[in-house]
């Protein structure tokens, strides 16, 4: 899967000039092609990893581009200004990890009395009933 990676270096226009190629060459493989991108998740349309990439992409680029430029951001120029920025900035990212641990425990609450219910729904199911003729037989004749 070294092509794979390869191209995903260069990101969608590749995988999408692989398909054009792919079709150009021979039907199938292009269709072949097409499949693994959307079923791989390579192309905005399916995937397995959901809105939530999204987010976490857009916090790494925040994050990234913080870093491009030294320790952080270049400096305004004014030190109450930068120091109010960072504070800020700080204060987002501890807000933003305390509401993914919300929501975390909520799924975890929710799963957890789901399958409470299920368990009890379960201990609660009457026995089934024997089937006809299947009754053990106790040595008297009817």
């Amino acid at each position: 899967m070294e092509l794979a990676q390869k191209l995903d270096g260069y990101g969608k226009p590749a995988w999408i000039a692989l398909t054009v190629l792919g079709f150009m060459a021979w039907w199938p493989l292009g269709l072949a092609v097409l499949a693994f991108t959307i079923g791989s998740g390579r192309m905005f349309c399916g995937g397995r990893r959901g809105f939530g990439r999204w987010q976490e992409e857009g916090a790494d680029a925040v994050r990234n581009f913080g870093s491009r430029f030294g320790r952080g951001f270049q400096s305004s120029g004014n030190r109450a200004f930068d120091e109010y920025r960072e504070e800020t900035l700080r204060r987002l990212e501890d807000e933003q990890k305390d509401f993914r641990s919300f929501l975390d425990r909520l799924r975890q609450a929710k799963d957890k009395a789901e399958f409470d219910q299920f368990m009890s729904d379960r201990r609660n199911r009457p026995a089934p009933a024997p089937e006809p003729g299947s009754e053990p037989f106790n040595g008297q004749q009817g």
